[in-house]
């Protein structure tokens, strides 16, 4: 398979950026960034009518958008020939957990008032619901298993097989994002993110097909 790859002069100029230790510093907190917006919209009573609904929204958006930016590592890696970005991988998925987290704390605190039953009983009687809550169980079981303790522990081939349960997620999300969007016929955000993922994950696919058999 043939690599597209940057100019020399482009890569001596981000290799040297993407292994300066502030990197990852400066991209943690980037990704806070979406919950500082969040919590000073909250404290000027600036998120609209709806606060609560604005909340729920939003922390699902931004964990769609983390997801994205976790799968789109290693295509970046592989076509612009740059395997420092590999570094910043882990926390994008950390940080995907950490706004789905959100996601799901919002919609128990502020639609179900933190009832269990009520909880249990909605994630059963409506799909969405559901398939976001499966989702996110999947991604729990990646963010604990993320670290090299993990890796160590499972073995780097059955960690990696482990870890491509990510691609479920990514089909779950966006069908959660779906049907949460079905009720008012508004599929363009919708549309825009399952071509983002599609593309990543398809380029997985293309990219396992290219490798010659053993």
């Amino acid at each position: 398979m043939t690599v597209w790859r940057l100019p020399p002069q482009g890569l001596a100029a981000l290799r040297p950026l993407l292994r300066s230790g502030w990197v990852k510093p400066m991209l943690f907190l980037i990704c806070l960034g979406p919950l500082a917006w969040l919590l000073r919209g909250l404290g000027l009573d600036a998120l609209g009518a709806n606060p609560a609904e604005f909340l729920i929204r939003a922390t699902g958006d931004w964990t769609l958008r983390a997801l994205c930016l976790a799968l789109a590592v290693t295509p970046l890696r592989v076509t612009f020939g740059l395997p420092e970005l590999a570094r910043l991988r882990r926390m994008l998925g950390l940080f995907t957990f950490f706004y789905a987290s959100l996601h799901l704390v919002c919609y128990a605190w502020f639609d179900m008032g933190w009832d269990l039953p009520d909880i249990t009983a909605d994630i059963v009687k409506r799909p969405f619901i559901w398939v976001g809550f499966t989702a996110f169980l999947l991604l729990s079981v990646l963010a604990a298993t993320s670290f090299n303790a993990a890796i160590r522990w499972l073995g780097g081939q059955r960690w990696q097989a482990l870890h491509r349960l990510v691609y479920a997620v990514a089909l779950l999300a966006v069908l959660h994002f779906f049907w949460m969007r079905a009720g008012k016929q508004n599929f363009a955000e919708v549309a825009v993110y399952a071509v983002i993922l599609g593309s990543l994950l398809g380029w997985r696919v293309r990219r396992a097909l290219r490798r010659p058999l053993r």
